[in-house]
């Protein structure tokens, strides 16, 4: 089993953002971004096969009955879909843990990127 779990790039500065210029439109603009674009992230991966388990501000999270994925082209696709607006980071590993270290990893090394927990070292 793979699990994934992606999470929006600095989206918590942008809302800050818009907060301290007390602008409600911005905000606001950036609410339905991030909704749509998780929405369409998560409905990429089911068409892909996954199981989402959670998909919710900005972030989505799911698992696929497989051993192996196409990578690069998961990752592309879900880059493709939340630009120019906004990017993600991603992390996959065989266990909901190991996904989670491994977006950590992806969100400390320059964001935008998905790392694989099996291959911290080299970075996917």
């Amino acid at each position: 089993m793979i699990y994934i779990t992606i999470d929006g790039d600095d989206i918590g500065q942008m809302i800050t953002s818009s907060y301290l210029k007390n602008d409600l439109h911005e905000l606001s603009r950036i609410n339905c971004v991030v909704n749509e674009k998780t929405l369409l992230i998560s409905k990429f991966l089911k068409e892909q096969g996954f199981n989402i388990i959670f998909c919710a501000a900005d972030g989505v999270a799911g698992f696929i009955d497989q051993i192996a994925i196409d990578k690069v082209f998961i990752f592309d696709s879900i880059k493709s879909l939340a630009e120019p607006e906004l990017s993600f980071s991603a992390g996959i590993g065989t266990t909901l843990q190991e996904a989670y270290i491994a977006l950590l990893s992806a969100k400390s090394n320059g964001k935008c990127c998905l790392h694989d927990f099996n291959c911290l070292d080299s970075n996917v």
